[in-house]
């Protein structure tokens, strides 16, 4: 088996969300760490006690569902196979490259703190994101050209996320209603990957100039760059691509089929949530997919990986 593992974006935040990996002993130091990135409060408790509002403005949510990602690729290293491909949907791209080994797993926490920080002091109030269905990529493409609204992911199946201000999006979404599109608002406040926010992709790189690389990273993993798919074989390139990111269309669904090109035979989400893994059927039905979330239990996990590595 090749695995593919991917890393969720935010948005599915929710008060389990640490249920199974709360307790490893591994992923121990990495909630001390985000418990000082959140004002000391333990995550643990921060998404059992504060309010939905809380869990997913930009710099919490971020950092959440960072962590999430990172807690379980530590409780499961000893049965994640060497040479694994990572993808990362929006910040989780900054998880995918803890996950893989590239940076230092607390340094992450700390990369994702600052990567909100930027984004939050470059948007407006009322920017955000709202999900479609429905549409072309060429319709989808004429209704933001009318509204002022950009294509912020491309994911399977003709569904895409849309990013702008409240009114932009609210005439994009009047629009593809009356075109029998269907629209979701989006819990995030950022117009995340739209040229809005150029200023913190900016900020961004220079905050990954500090920033230690393993390069190529020890685990043998190949990391997707979420803006055109492709691995990540030059450091400063990758870095340069990570950054832009923050500003520029995500491919998800290309990405879900360079890891297929790749040769992956089964998908893995660490989560937070089920979405990517439900993506995988749009682009390879048939392969296995699951999520984190799909099981009762960290041990439910390694024995699934241990299987699926010896078939």
């Amino acid at each position: 088996m090749t695995l593919a593992i991917l890393c969720s974006g935010q948005g599915r935040q929710q008060r389990d969300m640490f249920a199974l990996t709360g307790d490893a002993p591994e992923a121990a130091p990495l909630f001390a760490h985000a418990a000082a990135l959140l004002g000391g409060r333990d995550p643990r408790e921060f998404v059992r006690d504060e309010a939905d509002e809380v869990l997913h403005r930009n710099r919490a949510g971020q950092i959440l569902c960072t962590l999430h990602p990172l807690a379980a690729a530590c409780a499961l290293a000893d049965v994640i196979p060497h040479g694994v491909i990572i993808a990362g949907y929006s910040v989780g791209e900054v998880a995918a490259w803890g996950v893989g080994g590239l940076f230092d797993a607390t340094a992450t926490l700390n990369l994702v703190a600052r990567r909100a920080e930027a984004m939050d002091a470059a948007t407006r109030a009322g920017d955000g994101l709202i999900f479609v269905r429905g549409l072309s990529r060429d319709e989808v493409d004429r209704v933001c050209e009318r509204h002022g609204t950009a294509v912020a992911i491309v994911n399977p199946g003709d569904a895409f996320v849309i990013g702008g201000g409240r009114e932009a999006l609210s005439g994009f979404a009047r629009d593809a209603r009356a075109m029998h599109a269907r629209i979701v608002a989006l819990p995030v406040e950022v117009a995340s990957h739209s040229q809005r926010l150029s200023p913190a992709s900016a900020v961004f790189r220079e905050a990954l100039r500090e920033a230690s690389v393993i390069f190529p990273p020890r685990s043998g993993a190949r990391i997707l760059s979420g803006i055109d798919a492709a691995p990540v074989v030059v450091r400063e390139t990758g870095l340069d691509k990570l950054a832009a990111q923050i500003s520029q269309t995500v491919q998800w669904a290309d990405c879900l089929q360079a890891c297929v090109e790749a040769g992956a035979t089964g998908f893995l989400e660490l989560g937070p949530g089920h979405a990517l893994s439900g993506m995988v059927a749009d682009i390879a039905p048939g392969l296995p997919a699951h999520a984190l979330d799909d099981f009762r239990s960290v041990e439910g996990v390694r024995t699934w990986l241990t299987r699926q590595v010896n078939l």
